[in-house]
């Protein structure tokens, strides 16, 4: 897989998957993201590998690209 350049909201979605299993509204509520952006970032990650979707709405980290 190729590496990602990580933005700031990325770095922020990652350390919070590190203390565990999360949703987007939850990450969004916590460091003042939409929901939407959220999303998009997790889609990204997703997509190269480094978070896991388990169920609607809730994602793992699989492995940190860092």
């Amino acid at each position: 897989m190729a590496d990602i350049d990580l933005s700031p909201t990325d770095r922020a979605i990652l350390e919070m998957l590190e203390e565990g299993r999360c949703t987007p509204a939850y990450i969004a509520a916590e460091h003042d993201y939409t929901r939407a952006h959220v999303r998009n970032r997790l889609q990204r990650l997703t997509e190269h590998g480094y978070v896991s979707r388990l169920h609607k709405g809730l994602y793992e980290l699989v492995e940190d690209p860092e």
